[in-house]
């Protein structure tokens, strides 16, 4: 199998649900998938910069990216190495951790067994609450592409 082959399909826009997908295959386990995705110090290594008080659903803190102001963000349903999804800011938040429930979005990552590591899906919903629908889903499909292509690159190295 060739580099070629082995490439993830980048993420994309369903208008109609205004939400934002992306599906890729990670050659880790699941166990391990899940920890990269779920536990901050490792989160922190492929997505953003993120600190958690607490854990499990209503887990609550912020997600940074350098040169940026923290964002806040949320856990908002977990089932432990299959789903977990935050709910995060994508207007601007006057409170430094609370997240704004009638402008925000959910992401959503759920891990399924593949005959060669794991299937890793994002599914981010809520962009019609946002100001800007479009941009934003524009502006997040690109960030799924580069974030999610950062993790592959973590959890298997020279891919």
């Amino acid at each position: 199998m060739n580099d070629t082959d082995r490439a993830n399909p980048p993420a994309v826009i369903d208008a109609d649900a205004c939400a934002v997908r992306r599906t890729i295959r990670i050659n880790a386990t699941r166990e391990k998938v899940w920890r990269t995705v779920t536990e901050p110090e490792l989160i922190s290594q492929w997505f953003g910069q993120i600190s958690l008080t607490g854990s499990g659903v209503g887990a609550h803190g912020t997600i940074s990216w350098p040169n940026q102001a923290g964002v806040p963000i949320r856990v908002e349903a977990c089932e432990p190495e299959s789903m977990v999804a935050y709910r995060w800011c994508n207007e601007e938040c006057t409170l430094p951790d609370a997240v704004i429930e009638e402008t925000s979005t959910v992401f959503t990552f759920t891990l399924e067994d593949a005959a060669d590591g794991t299937l890793l899906t994002v599914v981010e919903t809520g962009f019609d609450r946002t100001g800007d629908p479009v941009g934003n889903m524009e502006s997040h499909r690109g960030g799924w592409d580069g974030e999610l292509d950062k993790l592959v690159a973590l959890l298997e190295p020279g891919a």
